[in-house]
């Protein structure tokens, strides 16, 4: 009877099981981020969830039937999760398409190039459902800053114009030379031919001096979007500490030249989205950045370490077991960040990312050197020297590189001091101090590229 009993108990259980997984997976998150390089959605359950997806060119919309789910509040979260700012969505829709089969129709303001994937459990995530919609066409980044600069040039110009004068002008008019005659030149002098001479010289405007070319510096704010970064006590965000760091050092080099030479800063990004690591380092190269600093915020297993780091690439292991695991641990931010490992082009953008070069690890110490001198003035450091490791943000094979961990945020003292606006003033200026002090040594290479 007992036996029974058991076995019923056993066979309820089976069933209870069963009818659990034909509910399918629950939805714990929806999320939408929007980047000027792309748009990505992501759905976050507690199993993996299986999809089909159909591109409609005219007008450009994704469909993608999800399998396995119910449409819950969560999901309808997702259309009021869209900006109006977003460069790629216009609008989401969903619905329920079939019994445990729900539809979502993203309506695009542009014709894309789909990529959807799940990832499996990492960090704090769950399975996830990812789509990331790339535009086809992608504006090229280095002429977009060139046509910034100049915007900013004339407009500079028309502010500093001298103001109208109309009796200066009236005077200059009555007391100006009269234009020279034909019948009034020497014989011989060449008739015609030396009228037009004297115009071309009376009339020409003096081109203003133009500069060598213009310095481009790559910021790279660490982390980002679905990759938090190190979290704080208090619940400080790196990938929130590293933007405003990198947005107040970009108004520093904007305005600054070095031997006349105009400066301009490019950020691999400039809100909260995720870029995975050989993307950042493929954006420095395309704008044929000068420089590539990639900022950042320490953690560690406790609380104590303190004081700001500055990092270069090694080709011959880490200076330190810190700092051996400091780049393991920035390395992750693909797998915590989302990146799609069955892009096909991801395994050739990696090669660069072994390219790395003896002139660019001399040059990356360089820059290192010079800005943990000028760090080492308005806060502590946590080693007095740059170290290396394997980082690979840094192997940009032709660009000086370096990461520069602002202080450690898993330090409650610290991290009240990267959330202090008087303390990132200090630290953005001592950054652009060490920038300039690098050039003033190793003035930037003659190239075409000009303002």
């Amino acid at each position: 009877m007992k036996r029974r009993q058991l076995l019923q108990s056993g066979t309820l259980v089976l069933l209870l099981g069963a009818q659990h997984l034909a509910r399918g997976a629950s939805i714990v998150a929806v999320r939408v981020w929007p980047a000027p390089d792309y748009s990505r959605v992501t759905i976050e359950s507690d199993a993996r969830l299986s999809f089909n997806q159909t591109f409609i060119p005219t007008p450009p919309r994704l469909a993608v039937d999800v399998q396995g789910i119910d449409l819950n509040p969560a999901l309808k979260e997702l259309v009021a999760k869209v900006s109006a700012n977003d460069p790629t969505i216009s609008g989401i829709r969903v619905g329920q398409f079939g019994p445990s089969v729900v539809r979502l129709v993203f309506d695009l303001k542009q014709p894309i190039a789909p990529q959807v994937f799940t990832l499996t459990p990492v960090a704090a995530y769950q399975h996830r459902l990812v789509f990331d919609l790339y535009p086809t066409q992608v504006a090229d980044p280095l002429e977009a800053l060139i046509a910034e600069r100049l915007q900013e040039s004339a407009s500079t110009a028309a502010a500093t114009a001298p103001a109208s004068d109309p009796l200066g002008d009236l005077i200059a008019q009555k007391t100006q030379p009269p234009p020279v005659r034909a019948s009034a030149l020497p014989a011989g002098s060449g008739g015609k031919k030396e009228i037009r001479r004297l115009s071309s010289q009376s009339m020409s405007v003096p081109a203003p001096s133009a500069t060598d070319r213009l310095i481009i510096i790559a910021l790279d704010a660490g982390h980002g979007g679905e990759d938090p970064g190190a979290i704080g006590p208090g619940g400080t965000r790196e990938k929130d500490v590293a933007l405003r760091l990198a947005h107040r050092l970009r108004d520093r080099i904007n305005a600054a030249s070095s031997n006349g030479n105009p400066m301009r800063a490019f950020l691999t990004r400039d809100a909260d989205f995720f870029v995975p690591l050989h993307i950042r380092v493929d954006k420095a190269r395309r704008v044929q950045a000068d420089l590539f600093i990639s900022l950042h915020a320490d953690a560690f297993f406790t609380p104590r370490p303190q004081g700001a780091s500055v990092f270069a690439l090694s080709q011959d292991g880490a200076s330190s077991s810190a700092a051996r695991w400091m780049a393991a641990k920035e390395n992750k931010a693909d797998v915590i960040g989302g990146l799609n490992v069955r892009a096909r082009d991801a395994q050739v953008k990696r090669a660069l990312l072994d390219m790395s070069t003896a002139a660019q690890i001399k040059d990356s110490l360089q820059l290192g050197g010079a800005m943990l001198r000028e760090i080492g003035r308005v806060g502590k450091l946590h080693k007095p020297r740059v170290e290396q490791a394997g980082f690979a943000v840094l192997k940009a094979p032709d660009i000086p590189s370096v990461l520069v961990e602002a202080a450690f945020i898993s330090n409650p003292d610290e991290e009240a001091k990267l959330n202090s606006d008087a303390y990132q003033i200090q630290l953005a200026d001592a950054l652009m101090r060490g920038i300039e002090a690098y050039f003033s040594k190793n003035p930037p290479l003659a190239r075409s590229r000009t303002t």
